[in-house]
């Protein structure tokens, strides 16, 4: 009896076999989807452009910049994309163009292109990044600024042929006044650098009090004299001189920090004249994403990364990831390989897609700017994540950070 139950399901088994489309695909937002082995594998090539500038040392040994900061986020994403391209008949490959300090990145972006990439993740300073899109202009060619934080990039600047996946400053700055708001440390003692991004930073800083009913007490600055950097002596002057720096503030909150270079930053925590929190630029900080970060399933997305990478993931590592993602999103939602409808697509009020950081991402469509929630952290563990409870919008709260449409100034070049 046994025996002739088991040929009957034998049976059956072989009957799904042959009638069966193909191996099906779950999917959040519809029915499965089958793969079709008779129809030919479509390829989407995707490039990342990545300009070496020259930088100081970093103050902590911690924050050594790992070689493949970024290029790890995007090779697993395309991971993730050819694994959902085995059922969709796609394809994906990822082609990295390194450009040495001083090198012409606009020569490596023609190279990318005219080998068919219509996909690039651009990881360049804000002069680059409008070098390459000016010289692509007119062309099936989309830019994926994934690591830029220049506002102008998204105003003044703007440029249709980018999307950006990196936070610009003003969405950081809104992140965290919103939290030290929340806190009811609405006193800020702002101390600045004396080089342009210091300012720049300064600019969203001193947005976010007016926006969110802070008071900068008083604004000071710091007179650079980097060459104490990790220097064993250093240590012991630095421990003397912050506090001089920061004694005789008017009454604060808190200390908030705008030094991008972190000349100084860094040794603020521990060692200001009052004992009141940092943040800012040192401290406590507004981010894309921390190594220590688990909520919404995150968990899975750290481990996966650090076995595949042997490391942990940072910002830039996961705004590449959003990169590359969307275009195989996007790729995956229309069924095609070709530019015109992936950049519809992308573009478009139906793109979503899950980031793991509590709901899905879109892009602005007033200036390509990805909508997305902003952790805000220590060091070692995340504290919160912005916009926070009561910071209200008339359509989506998370466009509380940064520009929102009424004030924006882009006006696509």
């Amino acid at each position: 009896m046994a025996a002739a139950w088991q040929c009957i399901l034998a049976a059956g088994f072989l009957a799904v076999a042959l009638v069966s489309p193909g191996p099906l695909l779950a999917d959040d937002n519809g029915p499965p989807r089958t793969a079709k082995a008779s129809e030919e594998t479509a390829l989407v090539s995707i490039g990342y452009l990545k300009q070496d500038v020259e930088e100081p040392i970093p103050l902590s040994r911690l924050n050594v910049k790992p070689d493949d900061l970024g290029i790890a986020g995007a090779k697993i994403a395309l991971r993730d994309n050819n694994t959902t391209g085995q059922f969709t008949n796609q394809q994906f490959t990822l082609d990295i163009e390194r450009v040495p300090v001083g090198g012409d990145a606009v020569a490596a972006l023609q190279t990318l292109v005219q080998s068919g990439h219509r996909f690039v993740l651009v990881d360049a300073p804000a002069k680059t990044l409008l070098e390459l899109a000016d010289a692509v202009k007119g062309q099936d060619v989309l830019l994926f600024n994934v690591s830029a934080p220049e506002v102008s990039l998204r105003q003044e600047q703007c440029r249709a042929n980018v999307l950006h996946t990196a936070p610009d400053l003003a969405m950081l700055a809104d992140a965290l006044g919103q939290y030290l708001v929340w806190k009811k440390w609405q006193r800020w003692l702002v101390v600045k650098g004396a080089y342009p991004e210091d300012r720049q930073y300064l600019e969203a800083v001193r947005r976010a009090a007016k926006r969110f009913g802070a008071s900068i007490v008083e604004e000071r600055e710091y007179e650079s004299a980097p060459q104490a950097r990790r220097s064993d002596t250093g240590q012991q002057l630095i421990q003397l001189q912050m506090p001089v720096f920061t004694q005789g503030a008017p009454s604060h909150d808190v200390l908030v920090v705008a030094d991008r270079r972190e000349i100084f930053g860094p040794y603020l925590p521990f060692r200001t004249w009052d004992p009141r929190p940092v943040a800012g630029t040192a401290g406590l900080k507004a981010m894309s994403w921390h190594p220590a970060h688990e909520q919404w399933g995150a968990t899975q997305m750290q481990n996966r990364f650090q076995r595949f990478s042997g490391r942990f993931m940072q910002p830039l590592d996961h705004q590449a990831w959003i990169a590359v993602r969307a275009i195989g999103e996007a790729a995956s939602r229309t069924g095609s390989a070709e530019y015109a409808p992936i950049n519809a697509y992308i573009r478009g009020d139906k793109f979503d897609l899950a980031a793991f950081k509590g709901q899905k991402v879109t892009f602005r469509e007033w200036d390509g700017q990805l909508r997305q929630p902003i952790i805000i952290a220590g060091t070692e563990l995340p504290v919160s994540v912005s916009p926070q409870k009561g910071f209200l919008h008339e359509r989506e709260e998370v466009d509380t950070l940064g520009i929102d449409a009424p004030e924006s100034r882009c006006a696509f070049q």
